[in-house]
């Protein structure tokens, strides 16, 4: 099966983050999705911060869920530009968190 973004989305969808248990997605921690053709899969990603104690935890989550769809291959790419403000987050996230 080919994957889609959309399929690439609704897996990293159950990627939590440990602490607040609030997906990556809905965090805004998600910047961009490459898929090539033999479905090797390319993300990149922010934290909150650069000392996050849990990127290698997330890290491994997000292989794990792309190869549980069918990714031959998965690299994440962490970068921190831009970097992450609360902002990014998706209303419902804002409003679990911050009561917004």
């Amino acid at each position: 099966m080919k994957l889609s973004r959309k399929n690439v989305i609704d897996a990293l969808n159950n990627v939590l983050d440990p602490e607040i248990g609030i997906d990556i997605v809905s965090l805004g921690f998600i910047y961009d999705v490459e898929i090539q053709d033999d479905n090797k899969v390319k993300v990149t990603i922010t934290l909150t911060t650069p000392g996050c104690p849990l990127n290698v935890p997330i890290q491994e989550d997000i292989t794990n869920k792309l190869t549980e769809i069918g990714a031959s291959d998965v690299s994440v790419d962490v970068v921190w530009d831009p970097p992450w403000n609360p902002h990014m987050m998706s209303p419902d996230a804002r409003k679990k968190l911050m009561g917004e």
